[in-house]
């Protein structure tokens, strides 16, 4: 049986999903990355970030200034955007670190 929190959490990720797919992917695609829902905790989303992404010197960046500030404006209700992304296993970032 689902509680209301989980049904609230899994509406929130479901419109945290949607925009990923929708806008934040395409945008990111551009540089050879993605971003991956790994999970919604109340009103708190974790991603880990992919190809181009992964451990881009930008990576940091495009979180904050881009990803948080898109979901923000979309869906008031989240309060933080968490990177879970192992940055130092990237293989082929879009810029090295320390070239951003």
């Amino acid at each position: 049986m689902t509680t209301e929190s989980t049904g609230k959490n899994g509406d929130l990720k479901s419109r945290v999903q949607d925009l990923i797919d929708t806008m934040i992917n395409p945008a990111v695609a551009g540089h050879g990355g993605y971003v991956e829902l790994i999970d919604v905790q109340e009103n708190r989303v974790y991603l880990q970030m992919g190809g181009g992404c992964q451990g881009c010197g930008a990576a940091d960046v495009t979180l904050k200034a881009g990803i948080e500030r898109l979901l923000k404006e979309e869906i008031p209700e989240i309060a933080e955007v968490l990177d879970t992304t192992d940055h130092a296993a990237g293989s082929n970032p879009y810029y090295t670190p320390g070239k951003a």
